[in-house]
C-alpha cells in the first residue's frame, strides 16, 4: 500500500508528540514511576475481568447449590430450606423458593387437618347415632316379638323408642346447622332485639323442663331494656343451648341464674349454674364440636355434642364473644355482644 506524504507527516508528528509526552512524564515523575502510570489502566482492566470471571464462577456454583436444594425439597422434605446468600437475583430466587415451600407446607397441613376433621366428624356422628338407633331397634324388636306383659309396658316401649328417635332427629338437625354455620351458607337477618324480653320468653319456654329437673330460674337485669342489633332466631338458639346445657349438667345446684348488664358499649349476659365443676383441663375444649366432659358423656344426659359449638359460631358471626369459667361453686357462660 502506498502512503501519501500527508499521512506520513501526520504519523511522524503523532509519534514525535507521543515521544515528547513520554519524555515529559519520565522527567516529571521519574523513570521507575512511569511504569506505574502506564500500566495502571491495564491493571484495572485486568482486575475488572478477573472479578467478573470470579463472579460468573460464584453465580454458577450458587445456582448449582440452589438446584441441589430444590431437588432435595422435591424428594418430599418440605422442612428443608435453600440457603439465601446476600445480594443478587439468585438470592431473591432462593428466598422466593423458600416462601413457596412454606406456603405449600401450610396448605398440606391444612389439608391434613381438614381430612382429620372429616374423619373425626364421621366417627363422632356414627357414635352418637348408633346409640339411639340401637335403642330404637331394641324396643321395636321387643314389640315385634310380643315380648311385653301388657299394654302399659307396650306404651312404655313405644315412648322410649319415640324419645330416642327425637334424639336422633336433634343430632342430625344440629349437624346440618353446624355445617351451614361453618360454611357461611346463610346471611344474618339482623334487627333491633331486646335481650331482656327474649330471655324472659325463654324462661317461660323452659318452665316445664326446669320443673322436671327441679331447678328454679332467676333473672337479674340492671336495666329495663338491653338492645342489640342481631338475628333474633339465631341469637335465641344461643341462649336455648346455654339453658339446655345448664339444665343437663347443673341440676344438682337447683338454681339457674341469668344476669344481664351493660359494659363499655357492650351487653354482657351470664348464664350461671351451680352444678358440678367443669375440670380445668376440659375448659379450653368446651366449645369444640362433639366435645363432652367425660363425666357427662352418657346416653341419658349427653346432647348432640354440637350445642355449644353452634352457640360459639353464632355469637362470633355477630362479632361477639362467648367464654366459660368454672369452679367448685358455679359455672358461668358469658356472652358479650355489641350494644345497639
Amino acid at each position: 500500500m502506498l502512503f501519501s506524504a500527508a499521512y506520513l507527516r501526520d504519523t511522524v508528528f503523532f509519534k514525535a508528540n507521543l515521544m515528547d509526552f513520554y519524555i515529559l512524564i519520565r522527567d516529571y515523575i521519574g523513570f521507575p514511576n512511569i511504569l506505574i502510570v502506564l500500566f495502571f489502566p491495564l491493571f484495572l482492566i485486568s482486575l475488572f475481568y478477573f472479578f467478573k470471571r470470579d463472579k460468573r464462577i460464584y453465580r454458577a456454583q450458587y445456582l448449582e447449590q440452589i438446584m441441589a436444594n430444590v431437588q432435595h425439597i422435591a424428594s418430599g422434605d418440605f422442612t428443608h430450606k435453600v440457603p439465601v446468600k446476600e445480594g443478587g437475583d439468585l438470592s431473591q430466587l432462593a428466598f422466593n423458593i423458600n416462601r413457596f415451600v412454606e406456603q405449600l407446607q401450610l396448605s398440606l397441613e391444612e389439608e391434613r387437618r381438614s381430612q382429620q376433621t372429616k374423619n373425626e366428624l364421621i366417627t363422632n356422628v356414627s357414635h352418637d347415632l348408633r346409640t339411639p338407633l340401637t335403642s330404637i331397634t331394641g324396643y321395636l324388636g321387643l314389640i315385634e316379638q310380643d315380648l311385653y306383659r301388657d299394654e302399659v309396658e307396650l306404651r312404655y316401649y313405644i315412648s322410649l323408642a319415640y324419645e330416642e328417635s327425637e334424639r336422633m332427629s336433634q343430632i342430625i338437625h344440629d349437624l346440618f346447622e353446624f355445617t351451614r354455620l361453618r360454611n357461611h351458607e346463610f346471611k344474618l337477618q339482623a334487627a333491633k332485639i331486646n335481650l331482656i324480653e327474649m330471655l324472659h320468653q325463654l324462661a317461660e319456654q323452659f318452665q316445664l323442663q326446669l320443673e322436671q329437673a327441679q331447678i328454679t330460674a332467676r333473672l337479674h337485669f340492671e336495666e329495663p331494656a338491653l338492645y342489640v342489633f342481631a338475628d333474633g332466631n339465631r341469637l335465641r338458639r344461643v341462649f336455648e343451648n346455654l339453658i339446655t346445657n345448664a339444665i343437663l349438667y347443673g341440676k344438682d345446684g337447683r338454681v339457674l341464674d341469668i344476669f344481664g348488664s351493660r359494659n363499655n358499649g357492650h351487653i354482657l349476659i351470664d348464664v350461671v349454674n351451680y352444678g358440678e365443676e367443669i375440670p380445668q383441663s376440659d375448659l379450653p375444649h368446651i366449645f369444640d364440636r362433639f366435645y363432652r366432659v367425660e363425666k357427662s358423656r352418657s346416653t341419658h344426659t349427653g346432647g348432640s355434642g354440637l350445642g355449644l359449638a353452634i352457640a360459639k359460631q353464632i355469637v362470633e358471626m355477630h362479632e361477639g364473644s362467648i367464654h366459660v369459667s368454672s369452679d367448685i361453686e358455679r359455672t358461668v357462660f358469658s356472652v358479650r355482644l355489641k350494644e345497639l
